[in-house]
């Protein structure tokens, strides 16, 4: 029951693959892959996030051009392992998120992936689209996440929450399995984006490692409660969000240019510790265990002060409970393939909004 999962996030940084063995009840993570975005490639992506000339067809090269490098990193996990290709059930291919509008008058969203070239270039079935049936059943097809969590992670007798740090971030709420609430989970607003992309602006790094540009700033508390009053962060779940809401030039319509750009990042990181924690306290305050998962749980300074504004919650990561940090989110598309090829449900109404469960994905046969 061999399945590749692969997910490339808002944080257009590159494409994250995994090979997974689903047996019975048991999961094991087998191989991984990371392919990194070339910087053509980031900015022809980027681009795509907002409306351009001739953007139709620069959208259908870009997905050609990602399904080939997803190709790759499906070929270079096998090769690790040895893994005959036809042993391949399936590959469940998130595909690039260049647009995410989840308005209810106007709600769609768009990744990038041609799940035809994927399955013809690997000679293995490929599940995309996964979020479009949530949305066709009133649904805000994101985040698809939290039912993975579910499966993986949830305790007969505690209640925990996952949060997923990645270019936006996102919690799920796991009660124990013995408790009568149901999972639940949204996105709190942005993880990494924001600091990320000031980072390379001024700093020409692609992220701020560990938080050290942060630490050496000083938070401006007129700035992060002007942006903790953007109205996203006093909506109800469920919600969702992405770059179309969070990108630079939401920043920039908040500053004056006088600002120091460490004292811009500093209030950016702890702009995702405030949305995090306020998330955690209003939505479940009861909850002790928190697991970090996503790049930013490799940002030491986001962690600590996420730790200080949360000293009653334990917080540590993922890998305790037995996958890396880094890898959770392709496992969860691997995962979901299986769910599809299964004709088996994949979302959670009480995240997404949607009318119901349903079978999620389409498939590209061989």
């Amino acid at each position: 029951m061999y399945y590749v999962g692969i997910m490339s996030g808002t944080s257009l940084d590159g494409v994250d693959a995994v090979l997974v063995n689903f047996h019975e009840a048991s999961f094991s993570l087998i191989s991984t892959c990371y392919a990194p975005y070339d910087p053509s490639l980031r900015a022809k992506l980027l681009s795509l996030n907002q409306s351009g000339e001739d953007e139709l067809h620069r959208a259908a090269l870009s997905s050609n051009r990602l399904s080939r490098l997803y190709a790759e990193a499906v070929e270079r996990l096998l090769e690790k392992t040895g893994i005959d290709p036809g042993k391949i059930v399936a590959i469940g291919c998130h595909g690039q998120t260049i647009r995410h509008c989840p308005q209810p008058e106007n709600m769609y969203s768009i990744q990038l992936v041609n799940g035809a070239l994927l399955a013809e270039l690997t000679g293995i079935t490929v599940v995309t689209d996964f979020r479009n049936r949530d949305i066709a059943a009133g649904g805000q097809g994101a985040p698809l996440v939290p039912v993975f969590h579910r499966e993986l992670f949830s305790h007969p007798d505690i209640h925990r929450l996952i949060i997923n740090i990645g270019g936006i971030a996102n919690i799920t709420s796991l009660p124990a399995k013995n408790s009568v609430d149901s999972v639940s989970g949204f996105d709190c607003g942005p993880g990494n984006m924001l600091m990320d992309a000031w980072c390379l602006q001024h700093t020409g790094e692609s992220y701020d490692r560990n938080g050290l540009w942060a630490k050496s700033g000083k938070v401006i508390n007129g700035l992060l409660e002007d942006l903790l009053n953007f109205p996203y962060f006093s909506m109800q779940p469920p919600k969702s969000t992405g770059r179309e809401m969070f990108g630079l030039a939401w920043l920039l319509s908040y500053l004056t240019g006088r600002e120091a750009a460490q004292d811009v990042q500093s209030t950016l990181l702890q702009l995702t510790v405030r949305t995090v924690a306020d998330s955690i306290r209003t939505c479940y305050p009861a909850a002790r265990e928190l697991y970090l998962c996503g790049g930013g749980a490799h940002n030491d300074a986001l962690v600590v002060r996420l730790q200080q504004m949360l000293s009653d919650c334990q917080i540590r990561q993922t890998n305790i409970l037995g996958i890396d940090v880094d890898w959770v989110e392709a496992c969860a598309f691997a995962w979901l393939a299986r769910q599809s090829i299964e004709s088996t449900p994949g979302n959670l109404p009480a995240v997404t909004g949607a009318a119901g469960e349903r079978v999620l994905g389409a498939v590209y046969p061989v």
